[in-house]
């Protein structure tokens, strides 16, 4: 279980990940020493994955996005196994959820505009195994978009 200390930190690293460890502790209160090992203790339980940049997709180059719910004609083993599988491979999904109500699977895409995303559908998403309906909600403007965890509340 992670104390406020910890809270801290992870907070402070969300909020920018390229902070000096001596940073880090002034303003989390400890010394640069206990510092280290809170944060190596947090990467070894899997509570931190890694460091990241977070890039404009705008800027650089991606101006087309969406939302795409897909459907399987069948939830065996094997075709979740498959979808899974391809949908792991593919850069341009950025996130994939699994989910409940009309579809399997809710994907979080890019392109970089709508012949590549049309290109990305024919050549790829219709011709998976098992892909039974797939329906677009074209993202017109990025409202709010973040990969922080709410740790304070």
């Amino acid at each position: 279980m992670i104390d406020e200390t910890d809270r801290i930190i992870l907070n402070l690293l969300q909020e920018d990940s390229r902070i000096t460890n001596s940073q880090l502790a002034q303003l989390a209160g400890l010394s640069a020493s206990s510092c280290w090992r809170r944060i190596k203790s947090l990467e070894e339980i899997g509570l931190i994955k890694g460091y990241t940049a977070t890039l404009d997709r705008t800027i650089a180059g991606f101006g087309f996005a969406a939302i795409i719910h897909v459907g399987l004609s069948r939830q065996s083993e094997n075709t979740v196994t498959e979808f899974c599988r391809a949908i792991e491979e593919r850069p341009e999904i950025l996130d994939c959820y699994a989910t409940t109500g009309d579809s399997d699977y809710h994907l979080r895409v890019v392109a970089r505009d709508i012949a590549d995303y049309n290109d990305f559908l024919d050549n790829f998403l219709f011709k998976l195994k098992g892909v039974a309906h797939v329906r677009s909600n074209i993202i017109l403007k990025d409202i709010k978009s973040g990969l922080q965890l709410p740790l304070s509340q």
